[in-house]
């Protein structure tokens, strides 16, 4: 190409032209690249965002800490002593568990030395001079099926009528079935601790010799569940009537399809009761939640404040708000007011602990009081330093902000009234059976059976609250006098 000094006047409009077009082109081509390049910056914002999720600012569960690329959850020094991590294991004061020995033994062996002493002599004519040592074993027989036969017989009066010996109670209305106690053991398994079907009849076959049909086994979770079905109702009302109440929901996947639904629970210390739906409204008003007359302890979800509930009195999970105030301490790692208020938190729930321990109704206040306005400093400062956006949908720590600032009542009642818990942490317990569940088997065949299975596992986690022998109540519900919770107590 000449030089453009040389260029004529044709030729450099040409080149101009040309040139024009070439930057338009790459005018565009950048544009994408910015926008392509903004798409990505969000986006790894994004992945980093979800990999920084554990247990300890999210409701992660602490089974997901490990995963390949999670940011596990920093060491809480205050947990323990020392400046270390809190220990695993059983905590101070809480019950313990311990081979204790019998003063009732079921059978007492004698052993007497055998043989011959130096002497000569027969041991076995020699002196008893009493127990020199005792030791006791505690085992469990070798288990076996037993086949009983139930011969009905028919005698005639001297009158001529004939009578017919009555069917027991126990046995079925056929010529072959199982008995009360294995079929207990079968719906224990896997309703207790999520043994699958095939595996939980491989399980009774080993231990006893016998192996049920597959088809036997699953049919089983739906007798049991219509055996149950009256203590359930009476454990849902039961649970209106409570002072307080924790709810909670999580995910589960029923069906071939895999479809997602959730499982909702109630419960109190004493009580249990699950609803098989979704996160809609929909399910909410059919939940408990209408006919609630006590305290509602719950995580925010916003149906728990929808209009139709007015009549609710709320605690805010602490346990989240905790775990959120993490994570804004994480997004803004300069900031103090999310420790600030973290930490303020959790002083009043030990306080409240404490006070619990004392039969105190509430935190004295020159204990919550220091307290308490530290959480208010702490939120104050916070709204001053995450602003408000345009529009309804704030940020959410905007938002975690703005409902620890209107809604401090629901947050803070359980420095009140110690019967409230801080936490919802009963219902998440409750739920664990059901994310084991879904570990250990994957999804529920329909919507049915698991309705099926979580009417069994309200009725025998209200049981064992209750302190009364699980296998026993199920066996008493197969044979038609199912447990019933005891006469009404506020809980």
């Amino acid at each position: 190409m000449s030089e453009i000094d040389d260029l004529s006047r044709g030729e450099l409009i040409a080149l101009a032209r040309r040139l024009f077009v070439e930057v338009q082109d790459l005018t565009r081509v950048n544009a994408e690249l910015v926008a392509a390049n903004a798409a990505l910056t969000d986006r790894v914002a994004r992945l980093e965002h979800i990999v920084s999720r554990n247990s300890g600012n999210s409701g992660t569960p602490p089974s997901k800490d490990d995963d390949l690329g999670r940011t596990p959850p920093a060491d809480d020094p205050a947990a323990g002593s020392g400046g270390l991590p809190r220990k695993r294991g059983k905590r101070k004061g809480a019950p313990g568990a311990y081979l204790a020995w019998s003063p009732d033994p079921n059978e007492t062996l004698d052993h007497f030395p055998q043989g011959v002493c130096g002497c000569g002599s027969d041991l076995g004519e020699a002196v008893d001079l009493g127990v020199y040592a005792a030791h006791q074993q505690v085992d469990v027989p070798l288990m076996a099926a037993t086949v009983t036969q139930h011969d009905r017989h028919a005698v005639r009066c001297g009158c001529g009528k004939v009578h017919v010996a009555a069917r027991p109670g126990d046995v079925a209305d056929t010529s072959v079935s199982f008995g009360p106690n294995l079929v207990s053991w079968c719906v224990y398994l896997m309703v207790a601790h999520a043994i699958p079907v095939a595996r939980c009849a491989d399980l009774v076959a080993a231990l006893t010799g016998t192996r049920p049909s597959d088809g036997f086994v699953h049919s089983l979770l739906g007798r049991a569940a219509t055996a149950v079905a009256g203590t359930n109702r009476m454990i849902r009302t039961l649970i209106t009537l409570a002072h307080v109440v924790s709810c909670d929901e999580t995910p589960i996947r029923v069906g071939p399809r895999k479809v997602k639904k959730h499982l909702l629970v109630a419960c109190t210390r004493i009580y249990t009761w699950y609803l098989l739906g979704d996160r809609s409204l929909d399910t909410f008003e059919v939940f408990v939640l209408p006919d609630l007359t006590g305290v509602v302890v719950h995580d925010r979800y916003q149906n728990y404040d929808a209009e139709i509930f007015g009549h609710l009195v709320h605690q805010l999970c602490t346990a989240h708000l905790i775990r959120d105030c993490t994570d804004a301490a994480e997004t803004y790692p300069d900031a103090h007011w999310p420790t600030q208020i973290r930490e303020a938190l959790q002083a009043l729930i030990h306080a409240a602990n404490l006070a619990r321990e004392q039969n105190l109704p509430a935190i004295p206040a020159h204990i919550a009081d220091p307290l308490i306005s530290a959480y208010r400093h702490g939120v104050r400062i916070g709204l001053k330093e995450v602003g408000r956006v345009p529009g309804r949908k704030q940020p959410k720590h905007r938002a975690l902000l703005e409902d620890l600032r209107d809604r401090e009542d629901d947050v803070l009642r359980f420095t009140t009234d110690l019967r409230i818990p801080p936490t919802s942490n009963q219902a998440e317990r409750d739920l664990r059976p059901a994310k084991t569940q879904q570990k250990i088997s994957g999804r529920l065949t329909s919507d049915t059976v698991t309705e099926n299975r979580y009417a069994i596992r309200g009725y025998i986690s209200t049981v064992s609250k209750h302190g009364a022998d699980v296998i026993a109540a199920i066996r008493d519900a197969i044979l038609g006098r199912p447990w019933i919770p005891p006469a009404w107590a506020p809980s």
